[in-house]
């Protein structure tokens, strides 16, 4: 599902993977993320895909809520549990959105 009610300006958290061989809890550990994450003061949506490629955007309203997302301690145990284990590597990249347009019939 794409987002499309936010309010510019807000910020992008884009998050892109490519895996390892090794997806063992990976799905399930990845849901429970999206839900802990929703539940974060300042998060505004997220969009995923994966292919050999994986993109994952989360939007939310500052750099602080950012901030707080990335220390929050569960969090913080998977992403290392991620570098472990199912990730060979991966980027991610903090945008400021100004402006957005879209289409949609």
């Amino acid at each position: 599902m794409i987002v499309d009610h936010l309010k510019t300006p807000y910020y992008a958290v884009i998050f892109t993977s490519i895996m390892t061989d090794n997806l063992e809890n990976y799905s399930e550990t990845a849901q429970k993320m999206e839900v802990l994450a929703k539940l974060q003061k300042g998060f505004l949506g997220i969009e995923s895909a994966r292919s050999e490629l994986g993109i994952t955007v989360s939007y939310w309203k500052t750099l602080d809520d950012i901030s707080r997302w990335k220390n929050n301690i569960e969090h913080t145990e998977v992403r290392n549990l991620g570098r472990e284990k199912w990730y060979q590597q991966y980027q991610l990249r903090i945008c400021k959105v100004e402006r957005e347009y879209g289409f949609k019939k």
